[in-house]
């Protein structure tokens, strides 16, 4: 029994050490913190010092600084309201004489010393609008003096270039060895193209005619240039330092002009501005080329061989004489 109460009262003693040293410790930080704080006070102004701002637009009422303890300011030793019978040249009945409001403060006294109107409100508060040169913010004229926009507008010489100008590459002749005819008036030599000088680029897969009449005239105009090359060098006037992709150049087979020989026989179309446009037209009146029809001639086609003849049983009308004798 005895055990269990020594056990009792050490619990209990050690819950009381441990809640007084938590009471200590809170003590001395509130201590600490009260130390490290200043103590601010709020300093109000005297009502001696605040200036009178009333006006001809104030209630005459005048409340009197330094009245007595016990008695409201505004209020007269008699406990009435000082009222515009109770002032007197400025001064109050048994007070202070009362300071001119205009002379601590300049600008009620004239607030526009140029002696203009000064605005006039309303009775919701709102400040009438005056008339007054506003400068527009339109867009073509925000920003530009009056005598600018004003004026009519002026066309400058341009601004030259600060960069040189690209210069064309000078063209030489060159010869061309083996030509590809892609179609009429386009020619391939390796991995470069070239287009004759004059002459519209045409399309291989062209169609002329109509319905049961059409016919493939840019593959038999292609056929015919390639006869005509014959895979001959052709001299050209390229730039000096070659080109890339296609170019469009003057060329000669020897003393012939291919590009005049693909308008002379219509199988081309001149382009813009271009001296070749007087053969185009004549070839286009003659029905040559594109403007014709099928050129091609299936008639002469070689018959079909009779394949029930056997050799040497050739009919004797077929024999000729020369053999017979």
């Amino acid at each position: 029994m005895k055990k269990h109460l020594l056990t009792a009262g050490g619990g209990l003693l050690g819950i009381a050490l441990t809640i007084a040293l938590l009471m200590s410790g809170a003590s001395t930080i509130q201590g600490r913190q009260a130390a490290d704080t200043p103590d601010f006070t709020l300093e109000t102004p005297d009502m001696s010092d605040v200036p009178d701002l009333g006006g001809d637009d104030m209630s005459t009422d005048v409340p009197v600084p330094g009245a007595d303890d016990g008695k409201a300011d505004g209020a007269s030793t008699d406990g009435e309201p000082i009222g515009a019978g109770q002032m007197d040249g400025g001064k109050v009945e048994g007070g202070a004489p009362l300071d001119d409001p205009t002379k601590s403060n300049p600008a009620l006294s004239d607030p526009d010393p140029s002696g203009s109107a000064s605005p006039q409100s309303d009775e919701s508060g709102m400040i009438a609008p005056q008339n007054k040169v506003v400068r527009g913010i339109a867009p073509e004229q925000f920003g530009l003096p009056e005598d600018v926009t004003t004026q009519p507008l002026e066309r400058i010489e341009a601004r030259k270039s600060l960069s040189n100008p690209v210069a064309k590459p000078e063209p030489v002749p060159v010869v061309l060895r083996h030509p590809i005819a892609l179609s009429a008036g386009l020619i391939r030599f390796g991995d470069r193209q070239l287009q004759l000088e004059g002459l519209a680029p045409q399309d291989a897969e062209r169609s002329c005619g109509d319905g049961a009449k059409s016919w493939p005239c840019g593959a038999v105009a292609r056929t015919a240039f390639r006869n005509f090359l014959r895979a001959r060098a052709l001299l050209c006037i390229v730039p000096k330092k070659g080109w890339q992709g296609t170019v469009t150049a003057d060329c000669t087979i020897g003393n012939l002009d291919p590009a005049a020989w693909l308008a002379e026989n219509g199988w081309a179309e001149a382009s813009a501005g271009s001296p070749l446009a007087g053969k185009v037209d004549t070839a286009r009146k003659s029905r040559l080329g594109f403007y014709g029809d099928d050129p091609r001639d299936f008639s002469a086609a070689s018959a079909p061989v009779d394949e029930t003849l056997i050799p040497g049983d050739i009919p004797a009308d077929t024999v000729p004489a020369e053999q017979g004798l």
